[in-house]
């Protein structure tokens, strides 16, 4: 394959999963969670585990799927655990995550104000993935979520955008592609670098007084790149590099958020960092 083709593939996987939507599925919409372990309102935060956990799933992703390897992970260590559907698209079941982050965040306000109303605890914690680690922020920021989270954590988020290596430069050249994305999936345009949504999200700083952030990041990340971009800068954020903490660990965009047991130990040390301890190679067995 001649390398500029080889160039092109990520664009044009872009702009097909905007043209897919357009097609009316037939796939049954993904069910929710509460046999599962999580999603139950009868929950409620114990003294060791005062707030909720909510998970906020990626782009593409779903309550269920997005969280078969955190939730349970969460769940087992004494957390009430809950997660959404969000970003949803008329005719496209069990993938979401497409709608604009705006109204996604307006979304998530509403759950967690469910959720608090059923636990009866006065704050949550908020763990996301990809997008769902990114769009919590625009909830905080302009939504009143300051007040109602204790703590971020954002597994691979698109906190600045992605330029997927370099390939959203070239959507210029493709005349109606920036359109097709913004009007069919209004998400994938918000997230590439510049896009007005990440310019008023950043505005003024990356963090709100009062909520703790966490930001971990893996450096063979291939959808939010430059993978430095997922860090935030302001004061109660730490910054995590998966292979500072396991060098061996290989995992990538997807990984990082379904499967890797060495980011949901850091995840939980991040929950509670009274009780943290040393994020190794060997927490992937633990």
């Amino acid at each position: 394959m001649l390398p500029w083709k080889r160039a092109l593939r990520p664009l044009a996987a872009l702009l097909l999963t905007a043209a897919a939507v357009t097609v009316p599925a037939t796939t049954a919409q993904a069910a929710g969670a509460p046999g599962s372990g999580w999603n139950d309102y009868s929950c409620k935060p114990s003294a060791a585990h005062p707030r909720p956990v909510v998970l906020v799933h990626g782009t593409l992703g779903n309550s269920v799927d997005n969280w078969l390897g955190l939730a349970p992970y969460l769940k087992v260590r004494g957390y009430c655990v809950f997660s959404l559907d969000y970003g949803q698209l008329e005719g496209v079941p069990f993938f979401h995550g497409l709608g604009p982050v705006e109204k996604s965040a307006v979304q998530l306000k509403d759950f967690v104000d469910e959720v608090l109303a059923a636990t009866g605890a006065d704050e949550t914690d908020v763990v996301g993935h990809s997008q769902g680690g990114m769009m919590p922020r625009y909830y905080l920021k302009f939504l009143g979520g300051a007040a109602e989270v204790h703590a971020l954590v954002g597994i691979a988020p698109s906190n600045h955008g992605t330029d997927l290596n370099g390939f959203t430069h070239l959507l210029p050249y493709f005349p109606g592609a920036g359109d097709l994305l913004s009007k069919n999936t209004p998400a994938l345009a918000d997230q590439v670098t510049g896009s007005a949504l990440l310019t008023k999200l950043n505005a003024g700083g990356d963090t709100v007084p009062g909520v703790r952030y966490t930001v971990i990041a893996t450096r063979y990340d291939e959808v939010v790149t430059p993978w430095r971009s997922q860090y935030l800068s302001g004061p109660d954020v730490r910054n995590v590099l998966l292979q500072d903490l396991c060098p061996v660990d290989l995992s990538e965009h997807v990984a990082v958020g379904l499967l890797d047991r060495v980011v949901f130990h850091e995840v939980a040390n991040a929950l509670d960092p009274g009780r943290a301890t040393p994020t190794t190679c060997a927490s992937a067995f633990e």
